[in-house]
């Protein structure tokens, strides 16, 4: 059986083919070229919208931001501004917040406007990856559902004001002067120093004893057996003394009231006063209140009881009343009492355990 040869090549048929494959695609080129040229150039028209825009927003928001923060500073050197305007710091950080917020979310919203526009442009279907986008949004929102829980609850909290740096807050799981007030965690320094990493999704309610007024309540004991009014008399000159001097003058928004009387015991009464103050000056006014309280009793010869009682004595230094010092009688005076029998120590055994 005779082998095979294979066919001489042709040359000419070759050069014919790839001619005809030049000429269609310059052809192809030619038919579309108008087309990429369009598109090239929506794409970029886009682009560059996108990022003046971008620019644009970011920077009207940082201006509003910065002169919101001049006129808390010009009103802050006021006096009317120093009691009814946060403390400038506060505001600061609590602007610069939000206009992160605001910058982030402009952002996102152009850029993501700007891609999505471009995609359409490209002819590329938009329906399986905005499906795509959507499940795996889900899944990353199951996984990090703390963290987008707590970055919702940073921006409602800042955005209604609830509590900023300088506040003492009781947060229910930590309390204290807030240092710093972060979008995930917010920082407070307790009353020992310590420092308390807040997260802002665990914060189920918020106290703020810095916001509006605080209420300042001193409870004064004394005897039963006290001119009441007198009393009330020494506590008002005392308030009203402390009303006319500095600094008090200023932490005290009211004059202080004296309610009457507390609690009634067999042998003492509660007087109570209570005094409007400045935030976060109750416990300083309080404690003032009571010092000069004690004094003006002291020179009107009021007394104040509670605590361990004590024998009184006479000028002399004896005790006014022979039995006041005479100690009650005991059962273990008499040795044959069975209490006295019963105290007795237990007798020691030997090594050998009293054998």
């Amino acid at each position: 059986m005779p082998t095979p040869t294979p066919s001489p090549s042709n040359p000419a048929g070759t050069l014919v083919d790839a001619q005809k494959s030049a000429t269609e695609a310059a052809g192809w080129v030619e038919a579309n070229w108008a087309g990429w040229l369009g598109a090239g150039l929506r794409i970029l028209l886009i682009i560059v919208i996108a990022l003046v825009l971008r620019a644009l927003v970011r920077r009207t928001i940082s201006k509003l931001i910065e002169r919101m923060n001049r006129g808390v500073e010009a009103a802050q050197g006021t006096t009317l501004g120093g009691l009814l305007v946060v403390n400038a710091e506060r505001r600061k950080q609590r602007s610069e917040a939000i206009g992160s917020v605001l910058r982030s979310i402009a952002s996102f919203t152009i850029l993501g406007t700007a891609a999505l526009t471009v995609l359409s442009v490209l002819q590329i279907n938009l329906a399986p990856l905005l499906a795509s986008a959507g499940v795996a949004g889900v899944a990353i929102g199951f996984g990090a559902r703390n963290l987008v829980t707590d970055f919702l609850s940073g921006v409602f909290m800042i955005l209604e004001d609830q509590y900023g740096v300088g506040d003492v807050i009781d947060a229910g799981v930590a309390s204290g002067t807030v240092i710093e007030v972060g979008l995930r965690v917010t920082k407070l320094r307790g009353d020992n120093g310590e420092i308390w990493y807040v997260r802002n999704g665990e914060v189920k309610r918020i106290g703020n004893l810095s916001q509006g007024w605080a209420t300042a309540v001193v409870d004064v004991q004394v005897g039963y057996s006290q001119d009441l009014d007198r009393a009330r008399a020494v506590i008002e000159a005392a308030a009203e003394d402390m009303a006319k001097t500095e600094p008090w003058d200023e932490a005290l928004w009211e004059p202080v009231q004296v309610l009457g009387l507390e609690s009634v015991s067999a042998d003492s009464v509660v007087i109570q006063a209570q005094a409007r103050t400045m935030p976060g000056k109750a416990t300083a006014v309080a404690r003032e209140l009571r010092w000069r309280i004690k004094r003006g009793f002291d020179a009107a010869g009021i007394t104040i009881v509670g605590g361990t009682p004590t024998a009184s004595v006479d000028d002399t230094g004896a005790p006014a009343d022979p039995l006041a010092a005479v100690a009650a009688p005991s059962a273990l005076a008499n040795p044959d009492s069975p209490q006295a029998l019963a105290a007795h120590p237990v007798p020691s055994q030997g090594a050998d355990g009293g054998k």
